[in-house]
């Protein structure tokens, strides 16, 4: 992956949460993961942000290699990982899954995005994997 600035991701992050938010003030609590995701792509891509659905991370280990060992709900502009959960409450293992999604990925900064909480606000986690210096 090449190099990238945290002036670059941090505004990709930025859209991606206004997006988000204005996702949740249509809909609410209460929608599929899948419909969330769905409505988020249509609106960064309206924002002018390229958006990849269900990528493929592939996974290397002692000479296996596979090629889609799991899939990232959105990625970003190439640069940004995104999941999308619509629960009451969030496990730590959702955490550790973007680290480990990060790390697979080569991805600088996460976000995990639930979408089944009252307000948006309280569903943005932010997850960074050696962010840049700015």
């Amino acid at each position: 992956m090449t190099q990238v600035t945290a002036q670059t991701l941090n505004a990709i992050t930025e859209t991606i949460i206004g997006c988000a938010i204005d996702v949740h003030r249509a809909f609410g609590a209460g929608l599929l993961e899948s419909a969330y995701a769905a409505c988020l792509c249509h609106d960064l891509s309206a924002a002018g942000l390229k958006t990849e659905r269900q990528k493929s991370l592939p996974l290397v280990h002692r000479g296996l290699k596979l090629k889609c060992a799991y899939r990232a709900d959105i990625v970003v502009a190439d640069q940004v990982l995104v999941e999308v959960k619509a629960v009451e409450r969030t496990s730590p293992v959702f955490e550790r899954q973007i680290r480990t999604y990060l790390r697979l990925g080569d991805y600088r900064v996460g976000l995990l995005l639930n979408f089944g909480l009252p307000t948006m606000k309280e569903g943005i986690d932010r997850i960074v994997n050696d962010f840049p210096d700015e």
